[in-house]
């Protein structure tokens, strides 16, 4: 991804996660989520932020200096992508399949009565996208890369929505004045090891 580009989505990414947040606040404005055009449109802007967050990852390890311990945080971050991209797939198909939420209730525990689909896109692996996150920007915090309140900021962005998901688009926002300074310092050639030890 060009440097340019990859600049773009550390904004890109906290924007279309707070568009999913309002999006879904509408949706259930009614007492119900999904189906229908909101509940599609609101997984679909998650989905794209999830898919901008791998080359962020990459990033951010390559930031960090690119080692081990950088490199293993940014493979747990990828997988938990692919696990959360699975589950906001398994809720767009449902929500196509289904005529109202009674019916998207009956399919989703058929789909999570499958063995193992728990296990790998609703109750551990997703959880390797907020454990990555947070560790690659604790880690460019401890070596002085990015200011101390970076990382709090990330964290109070992956807590609020397990305090309550209607606070979803405040964490974003969290997310954003924490990124935008990452954007910056992501154009900067600052490695801390030879450059034949980056990706």
């Amino acid at each position: 991804m060009k440097l340019l580009n990859l600049r773009a989505a550390f904004i890109a990414a906290p924007l279309l996660v707070l568009a999913y947040g309002v999006i879904r606040i509408l949706d259930g404005l009614d007492g119900e989520r999904g189906p229908g055009l909101a509940w599609t449109t609101g997984h679909l802007a998650f989905v794209a932020a999830l898919l901008l967050f791998v080359p962020i990852y990459w990033r951010l390890r390559r930031m960090a200096g690119g080692g081990a311990l950088a490199t293993a945080t940014a493979t747990a971050g990828t997988v938990g992508v692919a696990a959360l991209v699975g589950q906001f797939g398994i809720d767009l198909v449902v929500g196509f399949m289904s005529a109202d939420h009674a019916a998207m209730s009956v399919l989703f525990d058929r789909v999570q009565a499958v063995p193992g689909v728990s296990f790998a896109v609703y109750d551990v692996l997703p959880s390797l996208f907020y454990v990555g996150q947070l560790a690659l920007v604790t880690q460019l915090a401890a070596q002085r890369r990015v200011k101390l309140w970076t990382p709090v900021l990330v964290l109070a962005d992956l807590a609020l929505p397990f305090v309550d998901k209607d606070l979803i688009p405040l964490g974003a926002l969290c997310l954003l004045v924490s990124f935008v300074p990452l954007a910056r310092a992501s154009a900067a050639v600052a490695p801390a090891r030879p450059a034949a030890v980056y990706a």
